[in-house]
C-alpha cells in the first residue's frame, strides 16, 4: 500500500495594532486535533482499495491518501512608534494541525497476518502525519523569531509590509520543508515497512 500524504496550508494573515511604547513580546500558540475515516476489508487488497476510495484528499487535487494533515497558520502583530521609527511590538503566531487517520472498523475476525500488516502500516501513517504537524510547529516558532528580529522602519506602513513579506516567506519555506519530507519518506517507504514488520514479528515471537 503506497504512502502518499499531502498537507493543506491556509494563508497567514497578521492583524495590526499600534502602540506608542512598551516592551516587545512574542508568543506561539500551537493546537492539534484528530479525526478518522473508517475502512473495511478482509484482505490487504481490500484495505488498499478502501484507503484509495475513502482517504482524504489534498488541496487542489482529487487524489485520495491514507492519511493527511491539515495545517492552518495565523498571527497578530502590534507596532510601536518611537523616536520617528516603527518597530514590531507584540507578535503572536498560531498554528493548528488536524491529523486525519484511517480506522479499520472490520478488524474483528481478521487473520493475524493481516492484523500485523495493518498495525505496521497504520503506525507508520500516524508517525508520518505527526511529523508533518511537528514541522508546522517548528516553522511557527521560526517565523515568530524572524518577525520579532525585523529591523525598525521609518513608518508603520513599511513595518507592516516587512512583516507581511516575512510571513509569506515563512509559509513558502514551510511548504518546501513539508514537500522535502514527503519526498524522503516516499523513497524509504518499502525499507521502513519491512523493518516495522520485522520488528513486530520479532516482538510477537518473543512474547510467546
Amino acid at each position: 500500500m503506497p504512502l502518499a500524504v499531502r498537507n493543506m496550508v491556509l494563508p497567514m494573515v497578521f492583524s495590526i495594532g499600534l502602540s506608542v511604547c512598551g516592551p516587545a513580546a512574542a508568543e506561539v500558540i500551537a493546537s492539534k486535533s484528530y479525526s478518522y475515516f473508517d475502512i473495511r476489508g478482509n484482505t490487504a487488497d481490500e484495505l488498499d482499495r478502501e484507503l484509495s476510495r475513502r482517504g482524504p484528499t489534498s488541496s487542489g487535487s482529487s487524489a485520495r491518501h491514507p492519511g493527511a494533515t491539515k495545517i492552518r497558520f495565523g498571527g497578530e502583530a502590534t507596532y510601536i512608534q518611537d523616536a520617528g521609527r516603527c518597530r514590531v511590538g507584540n507578535v503572536k503566531v498560531t498554528v493548528h494541525t488536524q491529523i486525519i487517520l484511517p480506522r479499520w472498523s472490520s478488524r474483528k475476525g481478521a487473520s493475524k497476518e493481516l492484523s500485523l500488516i495493518w498495525d505496521a502500516l497504520s503506525s507508520d501513517i500516524k508517525r508520518h502525519e505527526e511529523h508533518h504537524a511537528e514541522i508546522a510547529r517548528n516553522q511557527a516558532r521560526a517565523m515568530e523569531r524572524a518577525i520579532r528580529a525585523l529591523p525598525p522602519q521609518r513608518s508603520c506602513e513599511a513595518m507592516q509590509e516587512l512583516v507581511s513579506n516575512e510571513s509569506a516567506r515563512g509559509i513558502d519555506e514551510h511548504d518546501q520543508l513539508q514537500a522535502q519530507f514527503d519526498r524522503v519518506e516516499a523513497v524509504n517507504f518499502q525499507r521502513r515497512m519491512l523493518r516495522l514488520l520485522k520488528n513486530r514479528i520479532n516482538g510477537r515471537t518473543g512474547a510467546k
